[in-house]
């Protein structure tokens, strides 16, 4: 059976990950979620998966090549151009007109197809939601999940009949606006008579533009509510909570990698650290070739990646370190996370230690020199968790 992962979008509100990270490749402990969608639907008999990759296309091309090493066949659509330099330049085109430029390019979609965004980790039942959306005839399905009412305002609202037919969509409406507490997951199922309602050559949106269209002419256009794990991964705090998820335990379909050294804290290999000199605290994840020095102090949920060095006196609480980070003698870091040259707090908020000149903060702590302004050493403080400054 065929289906279609969306991966051409640039992922800004992921930033400041997705600026060498495209979204479907952002990992979930050392596992790109990308992943995870492939094992779903090969489990599901879904072998033959097309891909439309725009944004750092052969990040995601060079991992995942021809899906072989996975169980699956993958095919790759670019949406841009090669500039004068020969390099790729992005233009996604929606993510209907990726589905159209496949379909254009040679009909593949030929059966019932399924389509995923590439940003979400999952548990569905597809073959359960593939056979629901057959008895019902319809030409699309969205298979929605029901969130509690005052989370609805960060989510498009289905809203159905009592038959589950679509009849309107709310974007992140109000909670005393919300006429559903049902919300699209990005998860849909299409029979190849879509396409005849979706333009060639134009940018086109599923949600913004096909729906809607469905709607308009009475399409047989349904919804099923479907009970599932769904982890969306489409802010940076979305992330925060799924490596906090996994580390916890609370989400069923990730394993934590790696060997468990003690209790709750678990290593990737060759971990340099003396277990009776450092304070560990867990659920940790530590990546294989990191350093940790004596004196040190970490408290889960928190992962330290690959490759990392961690110097005596640092603390690490409730953070996220991504591979090959160095935290400096004396840093504490609470409820952040280090993504090469930028520490972001749990909202999003970030410094681009780089372009600020603070590479004390990352290498030593306790030898700041002193920001310029008094707003400047405010909004540091703030974001390092800290009045030391």
């Amino acid at each position: 059976m065929k289906a279609m992962i969306l991966a051409a979008g640039k992922g800004t509100r992921v930033r400041p990950i997705t600026y060498t990270i495209p979204k479907p490749m952002i990992p979930i402990l050392q596992k790109p979620v990308m992943e995870f969608l492939l094992e779903l639907l090969r489990q599901h008999g879904f072998d033959e998966i097309m891909v439309n990759v725009s944004h750092l296309a052969e990040e995601i091309e060079n991992y995942f090549r021809d899906g072989q090493r996975f169980g699956v066949q993958i095919g790759y659509s670019f949406e841009g151009k090669i500039d004068d330099d020969g390099k790729l330049v992005g233009e996604a085109i929606g993510s209907a007109g990726g589905m159209r430029r496949i379909q254009d390019f040679s009909p593949f979609f030929d059966d019932t197809f399924v389509v995923l965004c590439g940003d979400a980790l999952i548990d569905l039942d597809l073959t359960a939601a593939v056979k629901w959306h057959k008895a019902k005839g319809s030409i699309a399905t969205i298979i929605t999940k029901s969130v509690p009412r005052e989370e609805v305002s960060s989510y498009g609202v289905v809203v159905t009949d009592d038959d589950n037919r679509v009849k309107a969509f709310q974007e992140k409406p109000s909670t005393e606006e919300a006429l559903s507490t049902n919300i699209n997951t990005g998860i849909y199922i299409f029979e190849p008579e879509v396409f005849n309602y979706i333009p060639s050559g134009i940018e086109y949106d599923i949600g913004g533009d096909l729906f809607p269209k469905l709607v308009e002419i009475n399409a047989p256009f349904y919804a099923i509510p479907m009970d599932f794990e769904w982890v969306d991964i489409g802010k940076v705090p979305d992330y925060w909570r799924a490596i906090r998820g996994v580390l916890l335990g609370e989400i069923k379909n990730v394993q934590i990698p790696g060997h468990e050294v003690a209790p709750g804290i678990y290593t990737g290999l060759n971990v340099a650290v003396n277990w009776d000199k450092v304070d560990i605290t867990g659920p940790v994840y530590i990546g294989g070739m990191t350093r940790i020095e004596d004196g040190a102090k970490i408290v889960g949920p928190a992962m330290i990646g690959p490759n990392c060095w961690i110097c005596s006196g640092v603390t690490v609480d409730n953070s996220v370190i991504f591979e090959w980070s160095r935290l400096g003698p004396g840093v504490r870091l609470v409820d952040k996370l280090v993504f090469g040259r930028y520490c972001v707090d749990k909202t999003g908020a970030a410094i681009d230690v780089q372009a600020a000149a603070l590479d004390w903060l990352i290498t030593d702590a306790r030898q700041a020199p002193p920001a310029d302004t008094p707003i400047e050493r405010q909004a540091i403080a703030e974001l390092l968790g800290t009045n030391s400054i």
